[in-house]
C-alpha cells in the first residue's frame, strides 16, 4: 500500500452517522482530532498511561491513542462534544462546573467520559468506586477531591436527587 491510500470507514459518531477517509495507520484519537476537527479529545501521552485522550466506543471508555481509527468501523463513538444535547450540558458537565473541578481543563474531557461510563452501570457509586473507575486518568491541577465529588453530585442529580456543593466549592474554599 502506497502512502496515498486511504482507510475510509462509516460509524456513528456521538449519536450521528459519519464517514470519514484517513491514512489506516492513524489511532482514532488522530481521526478524530485531525480529520474530524473534534478537538475536544485531547492528546496526552500517546502511550495509554494518562487517559486524556478517553472517549467512549459502544458505550465503553477506551484510550483512543491506543485504538486504530479503523476499529471504529460500524461502531458507536462518543467524545465530549457529543455528551450535552439541545437540552444543555450533561449533570457531569455542569458539576465539574460547580465544584470547580476543572482547572486547567485538559485532562477533564477524559475524565468526563469515563465518569459517564461509570454513572451508566451504577447510578450511586461509592467514593472508593469513583476512585476506582478514574483511576487510569490522571490530572496534575486539582488533586482529586473536586473531581470526586463532582462525580457524586452528578450522580446524585442524575436520580433526581439535591445534594448540596461541598462548602469549598460554594466559598471557593480549599
Amino acid at each position: 500500500m502506497n502512502g496515498k491510500q486511504k482507510a475510509h470507514i462509516e460509524f456513528t459518531l456521538n449519536g450521528e452517522r459519519a464517514e470519514v477517509a484517513f491514512a489506516p495507520h492513524k489511532t482514532l484519537l488522530e481521526v478524530l482530532r485531525e480529520d474530524l476537527s473534534l478537538t475536544g479529545t485531547k492528546h496526552g501521552c500517546e502511550l495509554g498511561e494518562c487517559g486524556t485522550c478517553a472517549v467512549l466506543l459502544d458505550g465503553r471508555s477506551v484510550l483512543s491513542c491506543l485504538v486504530l481509527g479503523l476499529d471504529a468501523e460500524g461502531r458507536s463513538v462518543q467524545t465530549v462534544e457529543g455528551l450535552a444535547d439541545a437540552a444543555g450540558l450533561h449533570p457531569l458537565q455542569e458539576t465539574f462546573a460547580d465544584t470547580g473541578a476543572a482547572q486547567c481543563g485538559y485532562c477533564t474531557p477524559g475524565f468526563l467520559l469515563v465518569a459517564k461510563e461509570l454513572l451508566a452501570h451504577n447510578d450511586n457509586p461509592s467514593r472508593e468506586e469513583i476512585k476506582e473507575a478514574l483511576s487510569g486518568n490522571l490530572c496534575r491541577c486539582t488533586g482529586y477531591i473536586k473531581i470526586y465529588e463532582a462525580v457524586e453530585l452528578a450522580a446524585a442529580r442524575m436520580r433526581g436527587e439535591e445534594m448540596e456543593l461541598p462548602r469549598e466549592a460554594v466559598y471557593g474554599l480549599e
